[in-house]
C-alpha cells in the first residue's frame, strides 16, 4: 500500500535527523484527517458557488456584510471587521472597496479614533443581506443540518469548539 507524506517516514540519510521524530499518523487518524480536510476545501466552495449563482455575490463578501449587518448601527472598525471575518486588513480593502462600489458599504474615518477607519452597511447593502440570506441559510442547511440527526449536530459544535480552542485559545467566542 502507498502512503503519503502525512505517514511516511522520511530516509534518515536525507539530510539528517529531526530533533524528536514526527508523530505520524496511522491509517484510521489518515482517513479521518482527509475526510475532514476534504470538508474544509470542499464546503467553503460550495457556499461560494450558491452566492455567486443567486446573488452574485462571493462567499466573502457575504460574510463582511452580513457580519456589518449584525453589528451595533451596521458599523465596525476595519480591524474588528477583519478578526471577526477571519481575513487579513489588505483582503478586507480590496473586499469593502469593491462592495463600496457597488454601494452596499461606506467607509469612513473613526471619529473617536483617526487611526482607524469605521466600515458601515447601507441601507442597499442591508437590503441585499435580507435578500441573500434565505438562499444561503437554506445552502447552509441543506450542506450542513440536513445530513445529520441532531445528536450529530451536538457533537459537531463540541468538536468544533475543541479543535479551535487548540487553534486559538484566546479566542473567547468559543467558550
Amino acid at each position: 500500500m502507498e502512503t503519503s507524506a502525512i505517514t511516511r517516514v522520511p530516509d534518515p540519510g536525507a539530510g539528517g535527523s529531526p530533533p524528536s521524530a514526527p508523530r505520524w499518523l496511522n491509517e484510521e487518524e489518515r482517513t479521518t484527517w482527509f475526510t475532514f480536510a476534504s470538508v474544509l476545501l470542499r464546503l467553503p466552495g460550495a457556499l461560494d458557488a450558491q452566492l455567486q449563482r443567486q446573488a452574485g455575490i462571493s462567499h466573502f463578501d457575504y460574510i463582511v456584510m452580513s457580519t456589518l449587518s449584525e453589528s451595533p448601527g451596521r458599523t465596525l472598525r476595519m480591524g474588528s471587521l477583519a478578526v471577526m471575518a477571519e481575513s487579513g486588513l489588505p483582503r478586507l480593502s480590496q473586499v469593502v472597496g469593491r462592495l463600496e462600489k457597488r454601494g452596499w458599504v461606506t467607509r469612513t474615518a473613526d471619529p473617536t479614533d483617526g487611526r482607524s477607519t469605521l466600515a458601515s452597511l447601507t441601507d442597499e447593502g442591508w437590503d441585499k443581506v435580507v435578500e441573500t440570506a434565505p438562499g444561503h441559510v437554506e445552502e447552509v442547511r441543506r450542506l450542513v443540518f440536513d445530513p445529520l440527526t441532531k445528536a450529530q449536530l451536538k457533537r459537531l459544535t463540541e468538536l468544533s469548539r475543541r479543535i479551535m480552542i487548540t487553534v486559538d485559545p484566546e479566542d473567547r467566542c468559543l467558550r
